[in-house]
């Protein structure tokens, strides 16, 4: 389970995650999102998706395990 909201990648970007989708053929979960920045060759806003255990997954960075997305909590 992920809850929609704005996520931030562990290099800065950020995204809007709008859900989870099922692949057609093996059933697997994937996290839909949507990039919140421009790109020459996608535009903005450009939809992307990634295995669940992937967009959780830890990464190391420098001597550094941190996650790869974070989710922002919403500004009141």
């Amino acid at each position: 389970m992920i809850t929609p909201g704005i996520y931030e990648h562990y290099k800065g970007k950020r995204y809007e995650v709008l859900g989870l989708a099922h692949h057609s053929e093996t059933l697997e979960e994937l996290v839909v999102y949507k990039a919140l920045y421009h790109t020459p060759d996608f535009g903005y806003g450009a939809l992307w998706v990634r295995p669940v255990s992937m967009f959780f997954e830890e990464v190391v960075v420098g001597n550094q395990q941190i996650k790869r997305f974070k989710k922002l909590e919403a500004e009141i």
